[in-house]
């Protein structure tokens, strides 16, 4: 959630259910009669030495397992899975409990794995039908019903802890409403979320019980507790999350109209379908899974002789991927179409399904001419009024470190830069990285207003960067772990620097390590004139272009081939 209490409330439960379990084992020392300073000592050295394996070791096996094996989704599962057991095995050899390690293991893989990932849909699936219930039913199984009816001592232990309990969340959330100055519905938000006890205390309950300590009126109450606990805390979080949304509705909508969320759609064109998997696991990352529109994938084939049976080709190859897009609970529409040529296609499409953002390859140039002539790109962005962007992906999402972005004067008064903002800003919390942006005093102000209006949690870090001439100065700040965003613009528009043309050649030369995307934010509304020439394609001033450049690539060996005979001649 975006809401600040929300992650606060998320962050002290982290917290105390750590510290409670670990002091469980502490409590199981002292029953032993094991607490001695060898045993701190040990417990000290073994968090010590378990922590490091977890929090150091573990994700950098997991970021090179998911890169080498990037194409093996499945193998991605069984390696969550045994990270899991592994981490519960540690933590028992460590001296703690096994769900410290299952804790742990999460934490260790957060960073690794997007919430929108099909990754993360198969754990939150596999946890909740399978995990979970087994859980409960083996915990239903050590309940003893007659225990509760043989005496009122199992209802007076529910009945006090329950007091307890939640009169303590509720002063808790109390006193961090105080702190932070939050709202009535936001202090009844925290007491909700906070206030519900399952999973930590029926392990620390469960412990105490099958070490001695604890009686079955102990159980019982406790799982009185649970249960009590557990409904009311419901009931507080569903009043408490009505009531912030209704305070919040009238910016939320604001929000929504200026960027178009509620009807987003996305266009994502593919001439091969080499990296198109991660161009597909990019779009699903910036997705607003609260619009009604699929991501619309389009094939564009040539209008020959064979036209329909490459339609058919085309569709039945592009099926394959709807189902990587499923596993993620995102809407994959496949759109195949013919035309004379590729942009014209993609320009046609765009407009007829009304796409907000076109999502491009990056395509490689080969030379100065063919970037102003020839390229297909270029023609998409003359005849369209979209947010584009142009997308060089090779390496997985997951390993980024931080999304460095370069946008230049004058950005924020483009009408599509609310929209590529709140996409990258989208990207920075699926994958848990910090976004590090480059742009002068202006542009900073307004990103700090707007990310302040969404409620962003994302750590933002806005850098004043003027010298454009002197671009390439970037490079001395980037690693080859951060994913590079350079905003540009269209000519006329009214954040267009000239420099901006060879920026892209130079960062496909200089940056070429990086995940690079190159965004063309919406900037103005096409007219009827532009309409008129939709169907004309550069196709033929191609042809002319290349062969006046052989022509003179033909003319300048022949002349410099006479210089180098008059020489020899003259020595």
């Amino acid at each position: 959630s975006k809401n600040q209490a929300v992650a606060i409330t998320v962050g002290g439960t982290i917290l105390t259910d750590t510290a409670v379990l670990i002091i469980l084992a502490v409590i199981i020392g002292n029953k032993d009669g094991n607490l001695t300073q060898e045993f701190w000592i040990k417990l000290g050295v073994s968090l010590a030495i378990f922590s490091a394996i977890m929090f150091l070791v573990i994700p950098r096996i997991a970021q090179w397992f998911f890169r080498k094996l990037e194409s093996e989704k499945h193998s991605h599962y069984i390696f969550v899975l045994s990270v899991v057991f592994f981490a519960a095995f540690l933590a028992e050899v460590a001296g703690v409990e096994p769900i410290i390690g299952a804790f742990v293991a999460g934490l260790a893989l957060n960073k690794l794995i997007p919430h929108s990932s099909a990754l993360m849909n198969r754990i939150e699936f596999i946890g909740n039908s399978l995990f979970i219930p087994f859980f409960l039913i083996s915990v239903g199984m050590l309940v003893d019903v007659s225990v509760i009816l043989k005496g009122p001592m199992a209802l007076i232990i529910a009945g006090t802890l329950t007091v307890v309990a939640v009169l303590g969340k509720w002063i808790a959330a109390l006193f961090t409403q105080l702190i932070f100055k939050y709202s009535k519905a936001q202090r009844q938000l925290i007491f909700g979320l906070s206030g519900a006890h399952a999973a930590a205390t029926l392990a620390v309950i469960l412990v105490g019980y099958n070490a001695g300590i604890l009686d079955e009126n102990i159980l019982n109450g406790t799982i009185i507790l649970i249960l009590i606990t557990c409904i009311i805390a419901s009931f507080a979080t569903e009043k408490a999350a009505k009531q912030i949304l209704i305070e919040t509705e009238n910016e939320t909508d604001s929000i929504i109209k200026s960027n178009g969320t509620t009807t987003e759609h996305i266009l994502l064109p593919i001439s091969t379908l080499a990296k198109f998997e991660k161009l597909l696991e990019f779009s699903s990352l910036i997705k607003d899974k609260k619009s009604v529109n699929p991501i619309s994938v389009l094939s564009v084939v040539s209008n020959d002789d064979e036209a329909e049976v490459n339609l058919v080709k085309a569709r039945n190859k592009l099926e394959e991927y709807v189902k990587q897009a499923s596993a993620t609970d995102t809407k994959v529409n496949i759109i195949t179409t013919i035309d004379h040529n590729t942009e014209s296609g993609i320009t046609r499409v765009s407009r007829e399904i009304m796409a907000d953002i076109i999502i491009i390859k990056w395509s490689q140039r080969t030379g100065f001419i063919d970037k102003f002539f020839g390229d297909k790109i270029e023609n998409i962005l003359n005849n369209t009024n979209k947010t584009i962007f142009i997308c060089h992906i090779e390496k997985p999402l997951v390993i980024h470190k931080r999304i460095v972005i370069v946008a230049p004067p004058l950005a924020e008064f483009e009408n599509g830069f609310t929209l590529w903002l709140s996409k990258v800003e989208k990207l920075a919390h699926e994958l848990s990285i910090p976004i590090v942006l480059h742009c002068n005093i202006s542009t900073k102000k307004t990103v700090e207003k707007f990310l302040k209006k969404l409620k962003s949690n994302a750590s933002v870090t806005i850098n004043l960067f003027n010298d454009w001439d002197d671009f390439l100065v970037l490079s001395r700040d980037i690693n080859d772990d951060d994913l590079f965003v350079l905003v540009s613009a269209r000519k006329g528009a009214t954040s267009y620097i000239a420099t901006l043309d060879s920026l892209p050649s130079k960062i496909d030369k200089y940056f070429y390590n990086n995940n690079r995307i190159v965004i063309f934010p919406h900037q103005f509304v096409e007219d009827a004139f532009n309409d008129q020439f939709n169907d004309f394609s550069s196709e033929p001033l191609n042809i002319g272009i290349e062969a006046v450049q052989k022509l003179g690539k033909g003319i300048g060996s022949i002349l410099k081939r006479k210089d180098n005979e008059n020489k020899k001649k003259e020595e």
